[in-house]
This record gives structure tokens, sequence and C-alpha cells, in this order.
């Protein structure tokens, strides 16, 4: 019975996952936390480095092990074939013009983006065959796995199987948006009977996605870095511009119930006219009004494709994955708008999730009968990814004495209760999350109450714009106290409106529109990080925290503990908890 390699291939965050051969996620990581490379663009998913630990500790000696990748084969033959072509050489990449194209990007870059994927596609599994060659070093043993197959799924099944797979649901509708796939940059699929099903596949180059892009550019920032979260943040400070407003509409229309967008003529004009009144003055800040802006049409588009999902596929639950999943504010909307009832989005909507689709379909592909992880593994758990030792508190256990092992109920007591005094505290317990946000395992958390906790936590740590928001983690029993229409979130995957009579309670997490990001908490899905909530209630009567992820500006999610202790010395953290051991900045009483 083999066990199934997932990788994601795209330019930008790769991410493998293990999948065992009864489906079960044993390991999926993001490269860019093993790396500290935020995004790690155009690295490998399995750096033979990383790979040879986790095959040790995964997989029994002797297994099988089957390769599966996020783009599909006959897309990555006609990769090959352009290679062959000379299509991707450096002197015709740079022959192209730079000017944007009906994609929203510029011409030139859409083109090394393909030719970034070609790479990635071609030397995917190449680092898991350097770890097992290295177990062996030509000295005559066996290797732990022996690569049996590869196999090759198209990127927007990839997302919907790890989407709706991982789901609470039986049935589903899911709607795949993103910057872009084999032939467009949305789908929509069904699952029935735990069988996934194409619905609809849309084709050519204009994309919700890369005009979400085009939109931060213009508004000073870079869609590179992946900093599209920025205008999601800065938008509440904006006002609605009807200039702007119509100037972005006419990039796109809704025709018969489907999306069409504008010839890259009009583009190039839109973006120059848009350009041209962006005052000078915006700095690093950006530019509040074209964020409002581009933030009301990503929501008009999604509305479109939304639609169209319901009209083709009616169901009463919707799954969102792709890129665009991770727009939390157009989440939290999305059932007052729409004909749907319960919402999924995933704890890795964008393309590290992948990983794990791939490796799902791979293991369906050699499996007809399997039909997704078994009732209790659903929804999939988001703490995936690697532990963090604690040998390096036991060693500066002989020289310093504020690093202190305590049990767990001890830890937790102390840090609420230097939570409720106003400090900062790093907080990294068990495997962490997979996805982008910070769930309660790697965790920088403070006390919601105080007005100035978000200044205090952006000048002594994150380093990062006043206007972008910091996210309640609450009590899940307790949500329906503190917010308007609660629904559960467990991923920080939506946002939802805080009520009126409660928000000068926590003003550190009410956003300017009077919305948080919240992450629903309970104890059988974190129970160290619950138990530190309830901890800090008993002592606030607040059952919310300050969560923001342990980084700083610029920089993946910590990996290590050393990670957190340099982060510990370097920054105002007052204390940092890693499992049962605490460090802090005043000696212990």
């Amino acid at each position: 019975m083999p066990f199934y390699l997932g990788l994601a291939t795209t330019f930008h965050d790769p991410a493998m996952a293990l999948v065992g051969p009864d489906g079960e996620v044993l390991f999926a990581e993001a490269a860019e936390r093993y790396l500290q490379y935020k995004r790690a663009p155009n690295c490998e998913p399995d750096p033979g480095t990383r790979m040879a630990g986790l095959l040790e500790r995964y997989l029994p000696e002797g297994s099988e092990l089957v390769v599966a990748s996020s783009w599909g084969e006959p897309f990555s033959d006609f990769l090959k074939g352009q290679a062959a072509s000379g299509a991707f050489d450096l002197t015709a990449l740079a022959a192209h013009p730079s000017t944007l194209n009906r994609s929203f990007v510029p011409e030139r870059a859409e083109r090394v983006f393909i030719a970034d994927l070609h790479a990635m596609q071609a030397r995917a599994g190449y680092g898991t065959l350097l770890a097992l060659d290295n177990e062996t070093r030509g000295l005559g043993g066996k290797p732990r796995a022996t690569i049996t197959g590869q196999r090759r799924f198209a990127h927007h099944l990839s997302h919907a199987a790890y989407a709706l797979w991982s789901s609470p649901f039986a049935e589903a509708t899911a709607l795949i948006v993103d910057g872009m796939g084999e032939t467009g940059a949305a789908a929509i699929y069904r699952l029935r009977n735990g069988r996934i099903e194409e619905v609809r596949r849309h084709r050519g180059r204009g994309s919700v996605g890369f005009l979400y892009g085009l939109v931060t550019d213009l508004a000073g920032f870079d869609q590179i870095k992946g900093e599209e979260w920025k205008i999601m943040g800065l938008s509440p400070y904006g006002q609605s511009d009807p200039a702007l407003m119509a100037l972005l509409r006419r990039l796109y229309a809704v025709e018969n119930g489907r999306l069409r967008f504008a010839e890259a003529e009009t583009v190039q004009a839109v973006a120059a006219e848009v350009l041209a009144r962006r005052p000078a003055d915006i700095g690093e800040q950006g530019w509040a009004d074209l964020a409002r802006c581009g933030q009301d049409v990503f929501c008009e588009l999604m509305d479109g494709l939304v639609a169209e999902a319901w009209a083709l596929a009616p169901c009463e639950n919707l799954v969102i994955a792709g890129g665009c999943g991770l727009n939390s504010s157009y989440n939290g909307r999305v059932l007052g708008r729409s004909g749907f009832e319960r919402l999924h989005v995933p704890s890795a909507p964008a393309d590290d999730g992948n990983a794990i689709g791939a490796a799902w379909l791979a293991l369906a592909q050699d499996h007809p009968d399997w039909t997704g992880p078994a009732a209790e593994a659903r929804p999939l758990t988001p703490y995936l990814g690697s532990t963090v030792s604690t040998e390096p508190f036991e060693r500066m256990a002989a020289w310093e004495p504020r690093a202190r092992r305590l049990d767990i109920e001890g830890v937790t007591r102390e840090a609420a209760n230097i939570l409720a005094e106003g400090g900062l505290v790093g907080w990294v317990q068990g495997r962490a999350e997979f996805g982008p946000r910070a769930l309660g395992n790697r965790s920088i958390l403070a006390d919601p109450r105080p007005a100035h906790a978000k200044a205090t936590l952006n000048a002594k740590v994150k380093y990062r714009e006043a206007f972008r928001p910091f996210a309640p983690s609450i009590l899940a029993a307790a949500g329906p106290d503190w917010f308007e229409d609660y629904s559960d979130s467990p991923y920080m995957e939506r946002t939802l409106v805080w009520r009126e009579d409660v928000r000068a309670r926590v003003p550190a997490v009410v956003h300017a529109d009077g919305t948080g990001r919240l992450q629903s908490v309970t104890a059988a899905r974190n129970p160290r990080y619950a138990a530190l909530i309830a901890a800090f209630a008993d002592i606030s009567g607040v059952p919310i925290l300050l969560n923001t992820s342990f980084n700083v500006m610029g920089k993946p999610i910590l990996h290590s503990a050393e990670d957190a202790i340099l982060m510990f010395y370097t920054t105002g953290l007052d204390a940092i908890v890693v499992e049962d051991w605490i460090l802090t900045k005043k000696a212990p009483a």
C-alpha cells in the first residue's frame, strides 16, 4: 500500500504533504516555514535536507511512495513543448513587452510566470529522490522508500479536492478563484456521494485574482510580495469614489450570468487613468480610496461567480478556495448575498493547500471506492506541520534563571496573568498550522481591551502598517454574545460584525468598519489555546485574545525554538511560552 507525497508546485507558496495509505494527512507544511523565506518563490516544495527527516519519521522502511503534483499532465506537456521551442529562453522572454495584458499583469511578467511553472513541474520530486539516495550514500543500503509513480493533477481540481474533502460537508458546491489555472482563473466543482465533479471551468486570461493584484500595485503596494491583504485591511479607511469605480468597472462586465473581461488596450488605458489620479503623498500607507473601490469591485466579481455557482450547482453548502478564498472580508458576507446557507473555507485555500489535494487525488485514483477522509477526521485539522524542540530551553536553563519549565497548567496561568497585565506573549504549542494564519499554535498574543494594544504591538514587535487589523480569537461558545449573525470561523477565514454594545470592551481587535476576522476556538480543536483564553477570561471577564502570527514583518511564521528565542531578545515581547517552558523579561518572583 503506497504512501502519497503531494507537492504544490506553483512558482509561489510551494508546499508538501505526506498522506498515508488510508488518506490520513500525516504532515503538511509550506516550504517557507523550513526555509524561513517569505512565500519561498520558485523554491522546491520538498527540499532534500527537509525530506530526509520527514520520510524517516513518517514512512516505514520498504514503503512505496507516489509523488503527486498540482498542475495537470496535458499542461505540463504543453510547457515542455514551449521550453523545447525556446520560448522560455531568457532572450525570448525579454523580447515580450512589459505592458499590461488581458490578465491584468505585464505580458513579460506573465510569460516569466509560465516559464517558472515549467521549471517547478520539471523538478517536482527531485528533492525527495535525493533525500532517499542520501540515506544510503551509495554504500549498498536500501532506501527507506521507493518512488513507484508520478501523477499530475489539474490545478483547480487540486484546490477543489483539498477544499471539498477537508470540509464537514457530505455534499457541497466549490467555487475556485485565483490568479491563473490551466485554462482560466476560476472553476466550479460539486461534491456528491464523496465524488468530485467538474461543473464549469472558466477559460481565458481574464482573472479576478490578477485584477485584485493590479489594484494592489496601483494603490502603492506589491502583488509580487503577496501584499493583496493590505487592500482588504486598508479599504475600510477609504471612501467610495464614483470616478474610480467607473474606471474599474470598465475592466469587466457580467453578461448572461458570465464574467467578461476587457481587452488589453482597455486594461492599459484604465490603469493609466487610475495612476494619473493617485495622490502624490500616499507613502507606505497606500491609497485608501482605491483600496475601498478595489474591494468593492472584488465583491461584485465574486458575487457574479457565486451566483453562477448557485445557478449551476445549487446546494446548501458552499466551499471557496483558491487564493481569492483568503479575502475574509468577502467570506464574512457571502452567505447573506447568495442562496447558500453554510460556508467552508479551508485553512490553506491558496496554492499551498494543493499539496494535500494532489495527494488525495492520487490516492483516489488508486482506490476508486475512496470518497474522502472518514467523518471523524473532518473538517481537517489545520495543525499538521512541524513541532518545536524545547532542547534549547533545557540548555538555557543552566545560565538563564528567567527560563523555567512548569507544567502546562502553570505556564497557562502565568501567561494569562502577563496578558491581563498588558504584556505581549509569544505562544508556541504542538504542531504548526497549515496555511498562512496563526491559529493559536504559533501566535503572538495580547490583551484586546486597551485601545493602545494594537499600536504597542506594532511598535514593539510587528513593525507593520497601522491600518492593518489584528484578529480576535474567541471561545466559540461566547461568539453569539459578541458578534452579529455569528457563525463558526475556525481558521480566521471570515470577518463578522461586532455587536455595537461590546466594541468598546475590546477596541484593539475592532477594525475601522466594526468588523473582526475572528478565530472560533474550542477545547476539541485546540485544548491548550482554549484553556489559555479561558484562564484570561477568568481574570478579565473577556473570552477573547488578540492573536497575530509569531513573526516580524517580512518574515514567515517561526519554525524553531531558536526563532522564538531570537524574537524574544530582539523585540518587545514580555514572555514566550514554548510547550511547557516559559521565558520572561522580568525575573520570577
